[in-house]
């Protein structure tokens, strides 16, 4: 017992610095290191746009696959601050890129509501990625960095003159760490369109230089024309997607759903853009409310109905996209696949249980 008491000493406690913690267990931060963590690293860029769209400054953003199965991803937003930290005397881009838990989303004077809340996600990418340049456009320069393997191996440069603002972020996942490095046109194009669906009037396109493939997206509609998309191959039950929509302490919900002849039902649930497939208390309170509002108004005016219809019932052949934006979202692990926030699940259960019960008295076929 004591001999192996001595061979447990402190010398055998490891210390992971910066970004080799990420290198070392790459699955706790992009969920796998397979395809779904490959494509996450493409997401986690966008979501940095994304949030510069939520904030007012961004309504185009561009990715594109390169041949070497490298990806850019540019924005027109406000650029990544290339001024020095304050105290970690280095361009604010450069603790962006190689420090955990670092970023502009812990401050809600920068981003009143941001799916990159964790500071992770672009220094994550740099820290998987076998290289990766960012080119930044702003106070009428274009400034430059490269890193390897999440290191940074130029210093960050002026490299020209330009009158737009925006960022440009360029990375070649590691092959080291990833099982395969080739992207999919098509899950890719998915993932997008349920941004520009979830934020009406942001046009996203998808360049695919190796097969020369390209995709637009670009929805005035919003989240009535996800529900319209998903359900395009099923007969609708009413001609148009039901909207719902609610405010309150800094919370926002949309709601649209829509019923059809199929069997199925889908419900897409997001909160700041995060597709949360887990769900969460968003969802939760959509599905209690649901099934509640219809029941009322089943017992109301049809009392002849001997038997109240069940919460799978009403959801059979239902299209639905919740989507939530608010502050400060609680999900459960890096790669946000579940809601915690307790407060949301009341908002959703009062808009479905006020708006729904209205449109059902209003469209009573």
């Amino acid at each position: 017992m004591d001999n192996r008491q001595n061979d447990y000493l402190a010398d055998k406690i490891k210390v992971l610095e910066g970004l080799e913690a990420v290198r070392k267990r790459p699955a706790m931060y992009v969920g796998s290191t397979g395809p779904d963590g490959l494509h996450h690293l493409v997401y986690e860029v966008v979501d940095n746009s994304v949030d510069e769209a939520m904030a007012g400054f961004c309504d185009s953003i561009q990715v594109v696959v390169h041949t070497d199965n490298s990806v850019s991803v540019t924005d027109n937003g406000r650029g990544i601050p290339v001024d020095e930290h304050a105290t970690e005397k280095v361009p604010a881009v450069q603790v962006v890129m190689t420090k955990l838990h670092a970023g502009g989303k812990f401050d809600d004077k920068a981003y009143k509501v941001a799916g990159g809340l964790h500071g992770v996600g672009v220094s994550v990418v740099n820290a998987l990625s076998a290289w990766l340049e960012v080119e930044i456009s702003r106070d009428g320069r274009v400034w430059s960095q490269r890193y390897v393997r999440g290191k940074p191996v130029s210093l960050l440069a002026p490299v020209g003159k330009t009158k737009k603002t925006g960022t440009k972020v360029t990375f070649l996942a590691d092959s080291e760490i990833f099982e395969a490095t080739e992207y999919s046109f098509e899950v890719l194009a998915n993932r997008l369109r349920e941004l520009s669906f979830l934020n009406r009037g942001l046009e996203i396109t998808l360049n695919d230089e190796r097969a020369e493939k390209e995709a637009r997206f670009f929805y005035k509609g919003g989240i009535s024309e996800f529900v319209e998309y998903m359900s395009r191959k099923s007969a609708p039950l009413h001609p148009k997607p039901v909207y719902l929509s609610g405010e309150k302490d800094m919370v926002q919900l949309e709601i649209a759903l829509r019923w059809t002849d199929s069997y199925n039902e889908r419900i897409f649930s997001f909160a700041n853009n995060i597709n949360t497939r887990e769900g969460g208390t968003h969802l939760t309170g959509f599905k209690a409310a649901l099934t509640r509002t219809i029941n009322n108004y089943v017992a109301q005016n049809m009392p002849k109905l001997k038997f109240l219809p069940s919460g799978d019932d009403v959801r059979e052949g239902l299209a639905a996209v919740i989507s939530v934006r608010l502050p400060q979202p609680q999900f459960e692990g890096q790669t946000k696949m579940k809601l915690g926030n307790s407060e949301v699940k009341g908002l959703v259960e009062q808009v479905v249980n006020d708006q729904l019960a209205i449109y059902l008295e209003e469209h009573p076929p």
